[in-house]
């Protein structure tokens, strides 16, 4: 069973999100509002420059109030595909293509808030292409060895959830396939 929505009232809507409040009942027969964040997905995506090299990026997050380590991603527009976003995201933030793309999986960040879902790849046969940042976009890339960016997970270096599964997806990949 789900939860039987009672009422529905938009809080805020952001650039690239909604916020709502729902009264629902749940299956135990409770009702209860619950505030939640309504997400159009994203892609993100684990970039192969080189066998056993990825790309990363170092990227500002006002939320942290500092830089951060991530994979490039981003989020859909308004009924893009998956697999174009994650083309244009990897374009936009590294300023590379890539020839070879794997579905890693999916995931869900934060479902205690929001319904995001976000789609896990690893790109490779990277060729240069045009960097396209969006003007609220601060990141520089940076090529490091695959195990040296898992290593970075472990001492607590990289603390994105996405990245680290991304990450982790990845390595379990690419371990498979070699």
């Amino acid at each position: 069973m789900t939860a039987k929505v009672n009422r529905r009232i938009p809080l805020h809507q952001g650039r690239a999100f909604l916020m709502v409040r729902e009264n629902v009942t749940l299956d135990n027969g409770v009702s209860t509002d619950l505030d939640y964040i309504e997400h159009p997905g994203a892609a993100a995506i684990v970039p192969l420059i080189a066998p056993g090299e990825v790309l990363l990026i170092k990227q500002y997050r006002h939320a942290l109030k500092q830089y951060i380590w991530e994979v490039p991603a981003g989020t859909l527009d308004p009924d893009e595909p998956v697999m174009d976003c994650a083309r244009r995201e990897l374009i936009e933030e590294t300023g590379y293509a890539a020839g070879v793309w794997q579905k890693l999986g999916e995931i869900t960040p934060v479902p205690g808030y929001s319904d995001e879902r976000l789609h896990l790849f690893l790109a490779s046969e990277l060729t240069a292409a045009r960097q396209e940042l969006d003007a609220d976009e601060v990141l520089t890339v940076h090529r490091m060895p695959l195990a040296q960016a898992l290593d970075m997970i472990t001492q607590g270096d990289i603390q994105d959830a996405k990245s680290i599964c991304a990450l982790l997806l990845a390595e379990k990949w690419l371990d498979r396939t070699s």
